[in-house]
């Protein structure tokens, strides 16, 4: 009777907004941290802005495969430092400002330059593009040397090395196009529920209600004729993964993602819902950070590791949608696995021996942050915490689980000197090995600290992962990210605990959602009967 109700009041309120009946309600598992494109590193932001951006290179539809986007063309220059973009012309802004060469250098320069006006103080300082560029705009590591327009529809990027895989990088969800006059009136209220979001994409930025709603409705003027298919798209943060459920069975949302695997059964039961995969390609994972004293000694991470019963808790929680290794990449990049590498065995004696030689035979005290959203990888982090936190209990670390809200987490973690120990994960953003190494491994490392509260830095990795990135000899680039595999399992910063396979759902109301790999996908091809 109460989720009946759910979904009556769900409708009603629908039909009060003036929305037609085929306006799309997707359940969200939390609520953006930003709409401000490249000011964002987690997915639940990326899902909104997904709908209300472009990208330069899109993908095809359920795969990693690039394919045009804002840009109809790209090519490299034969040494590989310069790549060079053909615009597609006569696409607007949701504004009516035009879209153009001069609108993707402000988009770019804002992303890598520190020194840009127009940038926005605070929330995450723009930290993906270093993350996965090097750095920043005077940086000696930086990968970008310059950006410029040759024409009104010619991009040119010129780079210090090369850079063979920038074409999928740059699109990747993080880097929508946003409008530069948008920019300028909104100022700092960019990206927020004050100050809204412009972009070239399928749906058009409408309200944000925080910890409740986003709506978004259509582009009329959407480049893509006879898209988007639907009126509008209604987000509704709904964190806890069972109350997703419940209004899915309900009706008052037409589909939604991270579903617990325990709940497949339930889904393939109900005629009027359909269990959807996503295909596997992320990590989540358990970080452990050097500028805890106990955590500085390799040892401590390595009986950390060995303590944690990880295939049953995977077989727990995942049951056949999950898959454990000592493997930081998912098995898409099987040909970059080192043989050496297999997994630390579970060994809870041999664990808290390696405890006591480390200095530590009567444990101690750790802070384990967990996440407050559910996610691809961690469809119920809390459950999954505590069973990580029983295990190492055994050996005698006293754990203190900690949680905040998922905007606030994510910045925090960048604070030195970080959280102790805490879950995260990762869902690939192209298919290249990099995109899951840099961020996490490449120096300087934004989330992980030295005893002095300096960023952590590997150089040993750091050059790896460099020659890699730079390398457009694949038989080089295997014997590199072979060797990255082994140092970071050696290293047990960031422990992969699972490689999933994501559940999500929809009615059966609902057609054309082709989920991607990568995380999140357009919803301009669905349909609502």
């Amino acid at each position: 009777m109460k989720y009946r109700l759910l979904g009556i009041l769900a409708l009603g309120l629908l039909g009060s907004l003036g929305m037609a009946q085929k306006t799309l309600v997707f359940g969200s598992n939390g609520e953006p941290a930003s709409l401000e494109s490249g000011n964002i590193t987690d997915g639940i932001s990326i899902y909104a802005q997904r709908q209300i951006y472009d990208t330069l290179v899109d993908f095809k539809p359920g795969s990693t495969d690039p394919q045009a986007g804002l840009a109809v063309s790209w090519f490299a220059s034969p040494d590989g430092k310069t790549w060079t973009f053909r615009l597609r012309q006569g696409v607007k802004f949701h504004d009516g400002t035009d879209f153009d060469a001069n609108a993707v250098v402000f988009n770019v320069n804002r992303w890598w330059d520190p020194k840009d006006p127009t940038r926005i103080s605070g929330g995450s300082n723009y930290e993906i593009w270093g993350e996965l560029f090097g750095g920043y705009k005077g940086d000696k590591g930086s990968f970008l040397a310059g950006v410029s327009a040759v024409d009104k529809y010619t991009v040119r990027f010129t780079f210090n090395s090369p850079v063979p895989y920038f074409p999928v990088a740059i699109g990747s969800g993080y880097f929508g196009i946003a409008s530069p006059a948008a920019i300028k009136a909104a100022g700092a209220k960019y990206g927020t529920a004050a100050g809204g979001a412009v972009g070239t994409g399928p749906f058009k930025f409408k309200e944000w209600r925080p910890g409740d709603r986003l709506i978004l409705e259509k582009n009329t003027n959407f480049w893509k004729k006879g898209l988007p298919k639907s009126d509008g798209v209604v987000f509704r943060f709904i964190k806890d993964p069972a109350a997703r459920l419940a209004e899915l069975k309900a009706g008052s949302i037409d589909f939604t993602t991270d579903i617990p695997p325990a709940n497949l059964k339930d889904l393939q039961n109900d005629r009027n819902l359909r269990a959807v995969f996503r295909p596997s390609f992320n990590v989540g994972y358990l970080a452990l950070n050097p500028s805890y004293k106990p955590l500085s000694d390799v040892r401590v991470r390595q009986a950390i590791a060995m303590a944690i019963n990880k295939k049953e808790i995977v077989k727990a929680f995942w049951g056949d949608l999950g898959v454990t290794n000592g493997h930081f990449m998912p098995s898409s990049f099987k040909t970059y696995y080192s043989p050496k590498v297999t997994d630390y065995e579970y060994n809870p004696a041999k664990a808290k021996q390696m405890l006591a030689e480390a200095g530590y035979p009567n444990g101690f005290d750790l802070e384990f942050w967990y996440m407050p959203v559910s996610r691809p990888y961690f469809p119920t982090p809390k459950e999954i915490a505590e069973a990580m936190g029983a295990d190492l209990s055994a050996i005698g670390i006293r754990v203190k689980f900690q949680t905040k809200d998922w905007a606030t987490y994510l910045n925090d973690r960048r604070n030195p000197p970080g959280f102790q120990a805490y879950m995260l994960g990762w869902t690939g953003d192209y298919g290249d090995p990099s995109n899951f190494f840099d961020p996490h491994f490449a120096s300087p490392i934004t989330d992980l600290f030295d005893s002095a509260g300096n960023k952590l830095d590997i150089k040993e990795l750091n050059e790896v992962l460099a020659k890699g990135a730079a390398s457009s000899n694949q038989a080089e680039r295997v014997k590199l990210y072979q060797q990255a595999d082994e140092i970071t399992f050696n290293l047990a910063l960031r422990i992969p605990i699972v490689h999933s396979q994501p559940l999500i759902a929809q009615r059966t109301s609902i057609s054309g959602w082709v989920p991607s790999p990568l995380g999140s996908e357009s919803f301009e091809d669905i349909v609502k009967r």
